[in-house]
């Protein structure tokens, strides 16, 4: 005779059921780690050191900061559960930060979050609650998760406008059997609520903005810490090769932007193209950047072939909409796809997810990086 599955989908009782909750330190994951310990689970909250912002102020937007870790010792201190601090700045520098400053130098616009959870979150961390013996990872990210006969399947949360599942498409299906997402079925304000409940400091703390190791948006300021030889001029031309001004390096432009060119002209110009190998900008009107057609590199399927038969939709950029598309498979590495519409602005350096709608939401199919 089976036991009722828990809410986690294990056949056995939440008090003989461990889990890692990955506590950031926002009341998201606070919220995740107060869940389970309501619900009766042996809940071990684990914070990741990332990188050392030497400023550890309270008003900090950024995540992972000093102050968060302050404010998840203090949660797992009022939900009585246990607490560690895994200290991952060099895995962090190198998995998440040379990466992103590589990219930007190949004239790429790189997503760290992806990279973070590829990484230190959902390896090292994923890594590290296997070797605790834990049943399961549990992180307070906006997705939907269902499990069912050992197998989960990954969906965009409820709350469409809070969704993370663009940032985690590169989960692998070992990790994703693994790691549940209770928040997928909240809006943020039920979270709050229960926050409130809980009584857990972090209820009306405000949601982290930044890129963690980027200080209010600049992320051309961390390419000169990091690369200060990067900054080259070169030239800016137009869409026939002509010479029509100089820029100070490619690593302050991406794909589709139209302020800071600096060049007058009736109608608006855009960066249509960087060139990396020979420090070029390449500019034009913005109809030249309307695509249809997208190659992907670097594949992560979540789902068998069949499933990108018809009615597939993607996702170019984290604040976009969902596009109707078709998808040509053409290796286990890279794939093409056909956008049914035209889209702008599509740069090499993000990511294009995959969905699928059925009767529980749109399933996360997995996904590719823009290669051109």
């Amino acid at each position: 005779m089976n036991l009722q599955t828990n809410s986690l989908g294990f056949n056995k009782k939440p008090s003989e059921t461990t889990v890692v909750v990955a506590m950031s330190g926002g009341v998201d994951s606070s919220t995740v780690a107060g869940m389970m310990k309501q619900e009766g689970y042996k809940v071990i909250g684990i914070t990741l050191k990332l990188y050392n912002d030497g400023k550890e102020v309270a008003a900090s937007k950024q995540c992972c900061s000093g102050q968060d870790i302050m404010d998840a010792k203090r949660v797992a201190h009022k939900l009585d559960i246990e607490h560690k601090i895994l200290y991952y700045q060099d895995k962090f520098k190198q998995g998440v930060i040379d990466n992103f400053v590589d990219s930007y130098l190949k004239g790429e616009t790189p997503i760290p979050c992806v990279q973070c959870n590829q990484t230190v979150k959902f390896k090292d961390l994923f890594e590290f609650s296997k070797d605790l013996n834990a049943d399961a990872l549990i992180t307070g990210h906006y997705v939907k998760s269902l499990t069912e006969n050992n197998l989960t399947n990954m969906y965009r949360a409820i709350d469409e406008n809070r969704d993370q599942s663009y940032f985690l498409f590169n989960t692998t299906r070992e990790q994703l059997n693994y790691i549940r997402f209770p928040l997928g079925g909240l809006i943020k304000d039920k979270t709050r609520e229960i926050a409130k409940n809980l009584n857990l400091n972090v209820a009306d703390k405000p949601d982290s903005q930044d890129i963690c190791f980027v200080p209010n948006g600049d992320y051309a300021s961390v390419i000169k810490k990091f690369k200060p030889e990067s900054y080259k001029k070169g030239n800016i031309k137009n869409l026939d090769g002509k010479v029509v001004g100089v820029h100070d390096g490619i690593v302050n432009f991406t794909i589709g932007q139209r302020k800071g060119i600096k060049i007058s002209n009736e109608e608006p110009f855009y960066v249509i193209k960087i060139d990396a190998n020979k420090n070029e900008i390449f500019i034009g009107p913005k109809e030249e950047l309307s695509k249809t057609s997208i190659n992907l590199r670097d594949l992560n399927l979540l789902v068998e072939r069949e499933e990108f038969s018809e009615n597939i939709l993607v996702k170019v950029r984290s604040t976009g909409k969902l596009l109707d598309a078709k998808i040509h498979i053409q290796n286990e590495n890279s794939a093409n796809v056909d956008l049914l519409n035209p889209e702008y602005g599509i740069s090499p350096g993000q990511a294009c997810v995959f969905y699928k709608k059925d009767q529980f939401g749109h399933k996360v199919l997995g996904g590719g990086w823009i290669k051109d």
